[in-house]
């Protein structure tokens, strides 16, 4: 089996030898040492110039790499998905402009955005593979998590939503699957939360590693990653008693973190459960 960091520098070198790359960045599970059988290699290049299909294929020949996806810019970005050596690799290509701008909105403006926040959150826990002035410069910007931002994130995240109030409701009526996109919906509320009262930037926008994000956090509902898992591995009955007693408690931590925030009407509007009519 391939070293996956050690394989990371190599093609590291191969970008760097472009001079429009201004810097080479292993983010993912690789970078925190939370990889496993399935990881691949996620780089994250920055160009100083756009580049060029060719510029972006040459690391890939080079490597003798098998392309996957290639995808044309969108969204700020250049991706493409390649096999070399046995291991995927998921390139993300940006300018280093656009990342510049990315920090700045999520500690200055407080985007809360979960994908402008995965920039700060590959640049604050990725590892520098070249360019490493401008990454460690890069990681300075958004070494203190602002509290503008930690409380952004609560607020957009703190209301439940009309359809948390008919969990009840769909599990009487055994609506499975969309029982199961509320409560994903509310880990990912609660997840989100977790995050900003741990002043940490959310690592992905799906909320992958969960369990090894959790582990790492100090400000936190007891036990909560087994009882976070067990919502999906449960029935469904025991998942909305779990789901609400972990709402509870994570409503007492804001209180506790950052007593002058009202969360009145949000304990209200989470209590709720849609009418129900027993006489039919």
């Amino acid at each position: 089996m391939a070293d996956l960091k050690i394989l990371a520098e190599q093609l590291a070198r191969l970008y760097a030898e472009n001079p429009k790359v201004d810097g080479v960045l292993l983010g993912g599970s690789v970078s925190r040492g939370w990889q496993d059988r399935y990881s691949d290699i996620e780089l994250l290049v920055f160009w100083n110039e756009p580049p060029a299909d060719e510029e972006r294929k040459t690391p890939i020949n080079k490597s003798k790499g098998t392309v996957l996806d290639f995808h044309p810019y969108e969204d700020e970005e250049w991706s493409e998905t390649y096999i070399t050596e046995g291991v995927k690799l998921e390139i993300s290509n940006f300018l280093t402009a656009t990342i510049q701008r990315s920090i700045t909105d999520t500690v200055e403006l407080f985007d809360t955005n979960p994908e402008t926040q995965c920039i700060s959150a590959a640049i604050q826990y990725g590892s520098p593979l070249t360019g490493e002035s401008l990454i460690n410069g890069m990681k300075r910007r958004g070494h203190d998590y602002p509290d503008g931002l930690r409380r952004a994130v609560i607020r957009a995240n703190v209301n439940f939503g009309s359809r948390w109030s008919n969990r009840e409701a769909l599990l009487y009526r055994k609506d499975l699957l969309m029982l199961h996109r509320v409560m994903a919906d509310a880990e990912t509320k609660i997840m989100s939360i977790l995050f900003a009262l741990n002043r940490q930037y959310i690592v992905h926008p799906g909320f992958k590693w969960q369990r090894n994000s959790l582990e790492g956090m100090a400000i936190k509902p007891e036990n909560i990653e087994g009882r976070m898992e067990s919502v999906f591995l449960g029935n469904p009955q025991d998942a909305i008693k779990i789901l609400e007693e972990i709402i509870r408690e994570v409503f007492i931590l804001i209180g506790k973190e950052i007593p002058d925030m009202d969360l009145s009407e949000a304990i209200i509007q989470t209590g709720r459960v849609r009418p129900r009519n027993d006489s039919r």
